[in-house]
């Protein structure tokens, strides 16, 4: 038994998406395995093979220093790291703490040769981590020592870390190595528990999946930019169609109003990233999914839907005017033992409203992981998204559906009813939209989807409020210049008019009227003196006499 919150958790951390990582309180059944390593690379071989651990993360070799490394393969982050010791490493002198929710992966910045399907880098910067012992793990026991980001370079903790180009990241520097290659890696992964699969996981980078050549004919999505402060922020995101970018089990749209700011009305951004086990989808999306399955439950602990495992339900995803079904195996999973509160067993609703990932600077809608990708041959092609790469092409991302939705059917009559085609027995037969159910919200989401309002309009709220500021700038300036006009105005009257009688052209002020009165306003003297005025005044006035 292995806990996957510590897995799902450990990955969704490294995700740049993924500030507040993601942990679920379940765990997930899997077979002891004493032996996570996967066979060593044939140096003439193009694909590199993707292990899989219960379908809750997946995984690939690698060699640096000479050592060979499992790491995990994860298209939401940038950086490369691992644990125990690498031979002939160098070391930058740079220390670097990552902090996750299992722990704190913290070491120092190293150098050595690194080979990666058949590219090597005589100097990859990598993070070695010495002390696992904040984790809540041990990632060893897990099956894996290490993490090699598959992202843009503008996500990479270490190149920041780092000048120049010492620290691009892995792909970042075998796409400039290579300039005469193409900057893209596919990625295709397997998928356990089903009897009907065929699909080996398997990885390339600058060359096609043998068999799988018609990706390339594909519709190429463009990378939706994330337009912020930093561009650090960027992901693997594109947009669903309009108007029918989800399709629910009843067969009909899902509607949804993106909280991305620039986002066309009707469509919504998703991210592809392998580094999460579930994937992460608006809560009113996961309601539609599974609130009208007869029998389905929310689970507070576990923050998702519990459902009846013969359940078959149907969801597509359409993108560039393809569509994409899951297969009914990833919409509901029976791998983490959850019960009903009844006791009984339940399966797992894998797409869950997204809580900890939901992006507070709208930059996204969803996140499409592991449960997806599975349905899906996936190729990402880099473009100028490459540091010192020489292509100027946009980046863009192709999609080829693995999913036979006929198969897959009879892939769920098998694996989960025993080989009894029940599905359309009343007991699976959705309920009304009337009786649909809807999981609670808690206070903090509300307050996070509050902010988010906030912090994703911050570029029109700040325009607005110096709009506001100039406007009463301007209003002011405006008042003090009609004041002085009238002023000037006046005065300009007054001059015109000329001195007025008794008065000079520069008095304001105009003699008064004669009142026609005869009467002398000659003072006379005080106290019937005879003295003048003036000499009487010349003496002490306070003098005794």
């Amino acid at each position: 038994m292995r806990s996957l919150p510590l897995v799902h958790s450990f990955l969704l951390s490294f995700s740049p998406l993924s500030v507040l990582a993601l942990s679920i309180p379940f765990s997930v059944r899997t077979p002891d395995t004493t032996h996570h390593h996967l066979p060593r690379q044939s140096s003439t071989s193009s694909v590199v093979p993707v292990g899989n651990t219960q379908n809750a993360f997946y995984y690939s070799n690698i060699t640096l220093g000479g050592r060979q490394i499992s790491v995990m393969l994860d298209t939401g982050s940038s950086d490369l790291w691992v644990t125990g010791s690498v031979p002939g490493a160098h070391d930058t002198g740079n220390s670097l703490t990552l902090s996750y929710s299992v722990g704190n992966a913290a070491g120092d910045v190293y150098t050595a040769p690194f080979q990666f399907d058949g590219y090597t880098v005589q100097d990859q910067a990598f993070l070695l981590v010495n002390d696992t012992s904040t984790f809540s793990t041990d990632i060893h026991a897990e099956g894996y020592d290490g993490l090699i980001g598959l992202g843009p370079n503008s996500g990479s903790s270490i190149y920041k870390k780092l000048s120049g180009d010492s620290g691009n990241s892995a792909l970042n520097r075998i796409f400039v190595q290579n300039s005469s290659s193409d900057n893209y890696l596919t990625l295709m992964l397997s998928r356990n528990g089903d009897p009907g699969s065929q699909i080996a996981g398997q990885f390339t980078i600058s060359s096609v999946v043998p068999g799988f050549e018609n990706i390339t004919n594909q519709p190429k999505l463009p990378v939706e930019k994330v337009y912020k402060l930093t561009n650090k922020d960027q992901h693997w995101q594109i947009l669903t169609d309009k108007g029918v970018g989800i399709i629910g089990p009843d067969g009909q749209p899902i509607n949804y109003d993106s909280i991305v700011p620039k986002a066309p009305s009707g469509q919504i951004v998703a991210v592809l990233d392998s580094g999460f086990t579930l994937p992460q989808v608006p809560r009113s999306v996961s309601d539609a999914i599974y609130g009208r399955v007869q029998g389905a439950e929310w689970s507070t602990s576990n923050q998702a839907w519990l459902v009846p495992c013969g359940q078959l339900i149907n969801v597509t995803f359409n993108f560039g005017g393809i569509s994409y079904p899951v297969h009914p195996l990833d919409v509901s999973s029976s791998d983490f033992g959850v019960t009903f509160s009844n006791g009984n067993s339940a399966c797992l609703g894998t797409f869950q409203p997204i809580s900890s990932a939901f992006s507070l600077l709208g930059e996204y809608d969803m996140i499409l992981g592991m449960a997806f990708l599975r349905n899906i041959y996936t190729l990402i092609d880099f473009g100028n998204l490459v540091k010192g790469g020489s292509s100027s092409n946009n980046p863009y991302i192709q999609l080829l559906s693995l999913t036979n939705e006929t198969a897959a059917v009879n892939d769920f009559i098998s694996v989960r009813l025993n080989g009894q085609n029940l599905i359309n027995s009343p007991q699976y037969a959705l309920l009304p939209a009337s009786q649909q159910q809807y999981s609670p919200e808690t206070a903090a989401q509300k307050k996070a989807q509050y902010e988010e309002k906030v912090l994703s309009h911050w570029p029109y709220i700040l325009s607005g409020c110096l709009v506001v500021v100039l406007l009463l700038v301007a209003y002011c300036v405006w008042r003090c210049c009609c004041r002085r006009k009238r002023l000037a105005k006046k005065k300009a009257a007054n001059q015109q008019a000329g001195p007025t009688p008794g008065g000079s052209a520069n008095s304001s002020y105009a003699k008064l009227p004669d009142s026609g009165s005869t009467a002398s306003l000659a003072m006379k003297p005080m106290r019937g003196s005879t003295l003048d005025f003036n000499e009487e005044c010349r003496g002490d006035a306070f003098a005794r006499r």
